[in-house]
């Protein structure tokens, strides 16, 4: 028996807190459950009243003679605890917090949320709450409303969880509205015990459950947390995760001496993990449920090859815009297909794709339509479109439609566009289960997720590289720079922590007057490049301090004169402690790596095109540290404008492994060395395939754990 099914599918609750008060939480939460007609045995817990809606009350949960499966407490933090202590003592599996004035308000509050974790860990209980909506299992053999929603919803395949309570009862209305049912639904507030993560693997193993959706305002990290993720969303049996996230706009690491820093706010640590462990992140409610529909009917398009068919050319070219924005392409019919199409539809009728089967297309037509395209072995999906004309019958179209999606395992989506004279056809198609929409954008977006699973399950796996790496030197390395109080280190200590896991750098000489700059550069060879070392000038090109391609003694010279100049003119304070000349490497493709470390989550990882608009573009991606080949691999090939480095318009193709095996490289030094606070390598010069890299700049940030 799972551990959570004591909160999903009590055979008995007790409410502790219920009250004869209309209107207040222990009133109407028993009410709810009593009114949506429980399976189980129901005990209301109140001391000071004989029977709340005709049910016999008792004065503490201890004395129920029979045992109890989940208690929903809705009581002050004080009370709540001593009635958690009775809990444990009668033997309850489940315990659910409804009421607030916990860790949200502090003081007193949290410490009391701390002591009843502690309490229901001991006594492995698993908690809900405190602050939370409750829970819901519509399940005709459960019925369980413990919550403040007043109808208990339809019973469906789609499995709810929500940080906010407030936005459950919105949610619930939503969904009945649309026609959407729910397997489980719960509210989990302030997350004392059982989290997201808990509930996602419920969820997982529940077999009535064929999406999650949820609503996050943070994500506790659990060990291996990204790779039980992954393993929901693509064992034998998938599950597709919805998440909408909350402050997506927040900034964050304000601070940040890195381009990786000021990029890679606490937003980029939840793309990451969603991005690394196959979730989809949504904006809004409404797209929550568009994307939900179209997952709970349980068909995957084995490609992105789409077939759209209107009787209505403005609605038709909206989608097949919306398709191709969604990552689809109209599908190119077979001969036979075409044929098909032409002995069945009016000459007037287009019957290339988009098929437009003209706006007094009875339902017939729209089957012979449907049946033709869906057989085409060039497509992968449909999308149907009927915009209510005097002569459209809705309903009959829609059972057309639903005829055929039984017969096949192809993604149909429909949009019938409208509300009153389409009413009755979209609920045709609610009841079997078809996703219908009331707008082509919303559908074609809707397909472009179905197609978004298709991928990540298809995904290329490839075997990791066996590379080495001098973890002891790069270990002792930030050892002694931490000792010394050198906490920002560049090219010269930054190469020899960098060398040690592979990466390719150039040789660096530290001089202190013109003289050692021409000699250096002579000893190196031309051309060099010339730098300012300064732990305060994190970015030389801002303060006019790096002078590239020096040909000469003599410009070396000059050089070295202005570098300290402008230095100096930037920022009188800064420490010089010289120039750094290095040798001019050889010309590449501009790319960044970089690092930035998250309290609670570790390093974030970041590639993208570099160079000194790297913040302004912001074409950049995200993974969090250790990652292999595989997410290596995928964090290039997601950047707008990868198609740079596989040799655009005639250009050489760019060594892509090597960037891949630096990535990996990069992953390796942070978890060795979790004292590297900030990093970027920008550029990172990348060659012609075959010919590797070349760092060209480097900022470290070192910092005690």
């Amino acid at each position: 028996m799972e551990r959570l099914d004591a909160i999903f599918s009590p055979k008995s609750v007790a409410v502790l807190g219920a009250s004869s008060t209309p209107g207040k939480v222990g009133h109407d939460i028993f009410a709810n459950i009593l009114r949506g007609e429980y399976t189980g045995t129901l005990y209301p817990v109140n001391p000071k009243a004989r029977s709340i809606l005709c049910v016999r009350c008792y004065e503490s949960i201890t004395e129920i003679p029979d045992p109890v499966d989940m208690a929903m407490i809705i009581l002050p933090p004080k009370l709540a605890l001593q009635a958690v202590r009775d809990c444990v003592e009668k033997g309850v599996r489940g315990i659910v917090i409804v009421s607030a004035g916990f860790k949200e308000v502090g003081g007193e509050g949290a410490q009391i949320e701390t002591e009843i974790a502690d309490v229901c860990r001991r006594a492995d209980i698993p908690l809900v709450g405190p602050n939370c909506l409750g829970v819901i299992n519509p399940h005709p053999d459960v019925r369980l409303n413990a919550s403040f929603s007043t109808h208990l919803p339809e019973y469906g395949n789609i499995s709810f969880i929500s940080q906010s309570g407030a936005l459950c009862t919105a949610v619930l209305d939503f969904a009945m509205s649309r026609g959407y049912g729910f397997s489980k639904f719960i509210s989990i507030g302030n997350k004392a015990d059982v989290d997201e993560f808990d509930l996602l693997q419920y969820y997982h193993k529940d077999p009535e459950t064929r999406v999650m959706m949820v609503y996050m305002e943070e994500l506790r990290m659990r060990e291996n947390f990204v790779d039980k993720l992954k393993h929901i969303t693509s064992d034998h049996r998938p599950t597709p995760i919805l998440v909408i996230k909350s402050g997506k706009t927040a900034s964050g690491a304000k601070a940040a001496s890195s381009h990786t820093g000021s990029l890679a706010g606490s937003e980029a640590v939840y793309n990451a993990i969603f991005d690394e462990a196959g979730i989809m992140r949504v904006d809004t409610v409404d797209e929550l449920f568009d994307y939900a529909g179209v997952f709970s009917a349980n068909r995957l398009p084995a490609g992105n090859r789409t077939a759209i068919i209107t009787n209505a050319g403005g609605p038709g070219i909206i989608a097949t815009d919306m398709t191709e924005v969604s990552g689809l392409k109209l599908a190119q019919f077979s001969d036979e297909t075409d044929a098909a199409l032409r002995e069945h539809l009016p000459p007037t009728a287009n019957f290339s794709n988009p098929v437009d089967v003209i706006g007094d297309a009875p339902s017939k037509r729209y089957e012979h339509a449907l049946d033709a395209v869906i057989k085409d072995h060039g497509v992968d999906c449909v999308l149907m479109i009927l915009t209510p004309q005097s002569m459209t019958d809705a309903i009959g179209t829609a059972k057309a439609i639903v005829k055929t999606y039984k017969n096949t395992d192809k993604p149909i989506i429909c949009c019938f566009m409208g509300v009153v004279d389409v009413s009755a056809g979209v609920q045709y198609l609610q009841e079997h289960h078809v996703p219908v929409y009331s707008f082509p954008e919303n559908a074609a977006r809707a397909m472009g997720r179905l197609y978004e699973a298709t991928r990540w399950l298809t995904r290329t796996i490839l075997p990791q590289y066996d590379l080495t790496f001098d973890r002891e030197r790069a270990r002792q390395i930030v050892d002694e720079c931490l000792k010394s109080g050198k906490t920002v280190l560049g090219e010269h200590d930054g190469a020899r922590l960098l060398q040690c896991y592979g990466f390719p750098t150039l040789p660096v000489e530290i001089v202190g007057s013109e003289q050692e700059a021409g000699q250096a550069a002579d000893k190196m060879g031309y051309p060099v490049v010339m730098k300012v070392v300064s732990p305060q000038i994190l970015h030389k090109m801002d303060a006019k301090a790096v002078v590239l391609n020096i040909e000469t003694t003599q410009e070396a010279q000059q050089a070295y004169t202005d570098i300290v100049s402008n230095a100096k003119a930037y920022l009188p304070d800064a420490e010089i402690q010289g120039v750094m000349v290095t040798k001019m490497a050889p010309k590449g493709e501009e790319v960044i790596l970089g690092v930035n470390r998250h309290p609670g989550f570790g390093h974030l990882l970041m590639f993208g095109f570099g160079g000194i608009y790297v913040e302004l573009f912001k074409n950049v991606s995200f993974r969090l540290a250790p990652i292999g080949r595989n997410n290596a691999r995928r964090m290039i090939r997601s950047v707008r404008g990868y198609q740079i480095l596989t040799g655009y318009r005639g250009k050489a193709r760019a060594d892509i492994e090597t960037i891949e095996k630096l990535l990996v490289g990069l992953s390796g030094l942070v978890t060795d060395c979790p004292q590297v606070k900030e990093l970027d390598i920008n550029p990172l010069l990348v060659h012609e395939e075959g010919k590797g890299a070349t760092v060209a700049d480097i900022i470290i940030t070192l910092e005690q754990e």
